[in-house]
């Protein structure tokens, strides 16, 4: 693990959009894989200064998010689907047929997830994956626990992930109690991966990823056993 100590938010978008930059300079057709939440805001900010500067071209690039909360429409202004047009898809050159992102109003989960995964597969797995942490180590929506999916899944949310983004909806009741995400194995099977944590209250599970030790109540603690991982951390 490659760990980049960074000064400010700024400067952490901008490293991680350069990551990102040379990743598809490099590889036109590349496979990113995508994260959601406050912490990649700036980064997608930059990626797309660098495409309407014709410093990038997004035409061959095919995404997949990590996860997708259940239950909410497309439409709907929390949903992550909403997130990545909002803030990116709709600034790019990106093919809609090259952008995945889990149904989260699908009538049937189950075959959701194995679709998904399929589709992955499909392609050859993913080039570069995008993470963030949430306070309790979970990465995607992988929840600390004893036992960990491997593969794409419905996964029962922890209370302090849904008080966590509750600050997101009206109250602590709108926030879905479940939610689609790329399992552990699908993750680490990424050629390279970037994590972004910025803010105090991720100082605990940062510390716990890169302490050696590997534990399923700290998910983010897996990454230490793959090979290519950059670390960004205030």
């Amino acid at each position: 693990m490659k760990i980049k100590p960074i000064s400010s938010y700024s400067k952490m978008s901008k490293l991680a959009a350069k990551i990102v930059a040379e990743q598809i300079i490099n590889k036109p057709n590349t496979v990113l894989g995508l994260a959601t939440g406050g912490t990649p805001l700036g980064m997608y900010r930059e990626l797309v200064k660098l495409y309407k500067k014709g410093e990038l071209d997004f035409s061959k690039v095919t995404t997949f998010n990590l996860d997708e909360y259940l239950g909410l429409s497309l439409e709907h202004p929390q949903s992550y689907h909403y997130y990545m047009y909002e803030n990116f898809f709709n600034h790019v050159n990106i093919e809609e047929k090259n952008i995945h992102i889990p149904k989260g109003d699908t009538k049937d989960p189950v075959q959701e997830c194995l679709n998904y995964e399929r589709e992955i597969e499909k392609v050859g797995g993913i080039d570069l994956q995008v993470l963030g942490i949430g306070v309790n180590g979970h990465v995607g929506f992988n929840e600390p626990n004893i036992n960990l999916e491997a593969r794409t899944h419905v996964i029962q949310l922890s209370n302090e992930t849904i008080r966590a983004n509750s600050r997101f909806f009206k109250n602590l009741d709108k926030v879905p109690r479940k939610a689609i995400t790329m399992g552990m194995a699908t993750i680490m099977k990424s050629k390279k991966i970037v994590l972004m944590a910025w803010g105090i209250e991720k100082k605990k599970p940062i510390l716990k990823v890169t302490s050696g030790h590997i534990a399923t109540e700290v998910p983010a603690s897996l990454l230490q056993v793959h090979n290519d991982v950059i670390l960004i951390v205030d």
